[in-house]
């Protein structure tokens, strides 16, 4: 796959074709194996009836960065189980950050904790996410690097 790395090769087939999480504004910060850094910023329209950001925003977010680290490896793999957590309200102009880190793996179930933080590093919601790990290979013939 040249100087691009399986992760980054997955998480950019992944992204051209995930319009919600374009439309979200969802910025890449970084892919790697097991993991996912996203940042987007909250925008008006995002903004629920209390004047703070949806509860859906955060999930949002928190669902893609579980997305691109469970793929990282070059499996397909599909959430089975997700919570989260809201710990803090955002407001329009906020900026937000999803870090994915990968607990446990195993040949078809991996478990994924996604923390969400302000720009001040305040935590504002915790995921976990349940996949199943698919034998289906984003790749095929390309191996793990």
């Amino acid at each position: 796959m040249g100087k691009v790395s399986l992760a980054e090769s997955v998480v950019n087939e992944m992204y051209e074709h995930d319009w919600f999480s374009q439309w979200l504004g969802i910025e890449r910060i970084a892919s790697g194996k097991g993991t996912s850094v996203l940042k987007m910023i909250i925008r008006k329209e995002m903004l629920n009836g209390f004047g703070i950001a949806h509860g859906g925003i955060t999930y949002s977010l928190a669902d893609s960065a579980l997305a691109f680290a469970s793929n990282s490896h070059g499996r397909k793999a599909l959430s089975i189980e997700t919570s989260i957590s809201h710990t803090e309200s955002l407001k329009e102009g906020d900026i937000i950050t999803a870090a994915a880190k990968e607990l446990s793996i195993s040949n078809k179930i991996a478990v994924y904790e996604v923390t969400v933080r302000k720009e001040d590093q305040q935590v504002v919601a915790l995921f976990k996410g349940t996949v199943y790990r698919t034998s289906k290979e984003w790749f095929p013939g390309e191996v793990e690097q």
